[in-house]
């Protein structure tokens, strides 16, 4: 399973996601799931991935591929974060075709995509991409998107980020949720990628990957069950109690 998390501040973007892939108890692995494509001083592009495999990784491929042949369509020709939204959402639509017309074993080849990021001094935009090919925003009540193994992180985000979220409690926000899957969902796991864009920066200039044992990792997720604990703790007495 997978669990990937955009969030849209005032202050810029947030990019975070698992890195644990799983076809069965005896079949678990470790896949990159934040793809960054980067222009700096022009465009930037964060691209989080979950679904089948095999089409995330080729569409990534082929993203990469066109790219490097100046293809018509690219990530660097695209005018707007729409028209990537498209482009990304075309490939993926394509390559799902592709493997299904070469399936015996009626697999589910469908992927799901965040597109995020900034061209120019266009604002930053976030989008999820279906595997049928449409696309939303996120929505400015609540200005995040998530993919994968939602239910177990959704609780902080809906009840925390907002748009004039400082992006630093984005940030940290954003890796509680995915501690809070974690904890509940053993087929997200760590390594847990972080990627944090400062609005305008037109580069990728903060991001940590948090391996299991990670002192970081450790000291937040600590913090985070004592700051629960004591929430409990502090909650209204019952009438019967002295």
């Amino acid at each position: 399973m997978t669990y990937c998390i955009a969030i849209n501040t005032d202050q810029g973007l947030v990019f975070c996601s698992d890195s644990r892939t799983n076809a069965g108890f005896d079949n678990i692995s470790i896949y990159q799931k934040t793809h960054t494509f980067t222009w700096p001083g022009e465009r930037v592009f964060a691209l989080l991935s979950a679904g089948n495999l095999g089409t995330t990784q080729a569409v990534v491929k082929q993203l990469r591929y066109d790219i490097e042949q100046q293809a018509p369509v690219n990530l660097y020709s695209v005018p707007t974060l729409l028209g990537a939204a498209d482009y990304v959402a075309s490939i993926s639509t394509a390559i799902q075709k592709q493997h299904m017309a070469r399936d015996m074993a009626h697999t589910n080849f469908e992927a799901t995509f965040i597109l995020g990021g900034q061209i120019g001094s266009a604002r930053p935009e976030t989008l999820l991409i279906y595997p049928q090919g449409n696309y939303i925003h996120e929505s400015n009540a609540h200005p995040f998107l998530q993919i994968g193994e939602i239910k177990y992180g959704k609780p902080i985000l809906d009840r925390l980020i907002r748009r004039d979220t400082a992006l630093v409690d984005a940030a940290r926000c954003a890796l509680v949720s995915i501690n809070s899957t974690t904890r509940s969902n053993l087929t997200v796991g760590p390594p847990i990628d972080l990627l944090v864009y400062a609005r305008d920066s037109l580069n990728f200039e903060r991001r940590m990957l948090l391996e299991e044992d990670d002192p970081f990792a450790k000291q937040l997720a600590e913090a985070w069950n004592r700051a629960l604990v004591e929430a409990v703790h502090n909650l209204p007495s019952f009438p019967w109690e002295s």
